[in-house]
This record gives structure tokens, sequence and C-alpha cells, in this order.
């Protein structure tokens, strides 16, 4: 199967959002993803439910919504209602002490929910988790800053994991993050990956279209 991209609008010109969003649609984009940061779980501040809520307005794509937030759990309801349609909390968030209970309320909210894992975060964190999850989200740099080097350790976490996946033959995508270009794709498409996130890569393309597609595995043809 073909893998989906969800191109982050975190390296968009925030003054022309609503055009960014629009070229990355019509250029083929699966998923729109949208990278909250509050400034303290990480070292940058990007944006909260209003930016969201402004996304929502202008694509029906579906918002894939990473909360890189020391407190998820207090604000799961505004990003759902803001028109979050995939919601990813990191366990390594002080807050969330009862990982189970956040998932639940995250699907309760009728919205997909996964789990991002930094990239020290071993895997194991997931494995009672798996039947309460729609996505993993592999972070292949440290979060906070777009442009970053993927890192290539990174590979064996995302092999073992859709291995895993594979085998409680569970629908479950497996997203990477960080990192991302048209020359590092096909190894991460061969490790399992389902999903690729690409921010500058996409975002800073003469032709988003194009690179989407080699992304994709396609030709840009």
């Amino acid at each position: 199967m073909m893998v989906k991209v969800s191109p982050s609008i975190l390296n968009a010109d925030f003054a022309y959002i609503a055009a960014a969003v629009k070229a990355l649609d019509n250029a083929g984009a699966d998923w729109i993803h949208c990278d909250v940061m509050d400034g303290v779980f990480v070292p940058n501040i990007s944006f909260g439910q209003p930016m969201i809520r402004a996304i929502r307005n202008v694509t029906e794509k579906p918002l894939d919504v990473h909360l890189m937030i020391t407190d998820p759990l207090s604000s799961l309801d505004d990003f759902a209602a803001a028109g979050a349609d995939i919601i990813t909390i990191h366990p390594e968030s002080p807050s969330i002490i009862h990982l189970h209970r956040t998932l639940t309320r995250i699907r309760s909210l009728g919205k997909k929910a996964g789990i991002a894992l930094n990239p020290s975060t071993h895997q194991d964190v997931l494995e009672y988790l798996y039947e309460d999850i729609d996505l993993v989200l592999v972070m292949s740099v440290n979060p906070g800053y777009g442009g970053q080097a993927f890192i290539p350790a990174m590979l064996r976490k995302i092999e073992t994991i859709a291995n895993r996946i594979s085998a409680l033959k569970l629908p479950i995508e497996l997203e990477v993050d960080g990192g991302i270009t048209t020359d590092n794709a096909q190894s991460i498409r061969n490790a399992g990956a389902t999903v690729l996130v690409a921010g500058s890569a996409v975002i800073n393309a003469p032709d988003p279209d194009g690179v989407i597609k080699l992304l994709k595995g396609c030709t840009a043809d």
C-alpha cells in the first residue's frame, strides 16, 4: 500500500496560512499535520486551538494534531471542538499519569487517538495500549524545531513497532516525523511507516506536488 503524506505547516508563513494549507491540499497531501507547541514541553511556541479552527475552515483533509504540550488532558475538548480529526499525545508529558484514560477520552470525543514517542523513548510503553490507539508517531528528531536531520537509529524503532502492529493485526497507522526527505523516504517506508510527516521538504519546495509524489514512492512525472 502507498504511504500517506501529512505535511507539517510549522514552517509555513502564518500570515498566509490559508493559502499554504490550500496549496498543500491541492498538491496531494493526505492529511495536514499541525504541531502544537507550548514552549515548555518543547523549546518552541507555535499555535493553539484558534489556528486549528482557522485551518479547519479551509480544508476537508483530516487534521493531524500533534500536541507537544505539558498538559494535553486539560485541552483535549477544545482541540476536538476546533476541528482536530487525530489527536496525538506524548507519554513523556508530565500531566499524563494515566495514559489509558487520556486515550480513552480522545476516542470518546469521536477523534482518533495517537501516541508520539520521542527518540529516546522505548517502544515498550506501547505494549498494553495498542488496542486503544489508532496511530503511533515515531519522532525521528528531538521535537521542537523544523529542519532537523533524521536520526538513523529510528529506523530500527520504526521496524520494531511495524512488526508488532503486524503481529497484532491491528489497523494502526505508523507515522514518522522529523528530517524526512525524498532521499531517505524509501528507507523509512521500507521500515514500515504508513504515514510520513514532511515540513520544510514540502513547504519550501518549488514543486510540492512532485515532492509529495516522491515521498509516497511515485515518480514526479
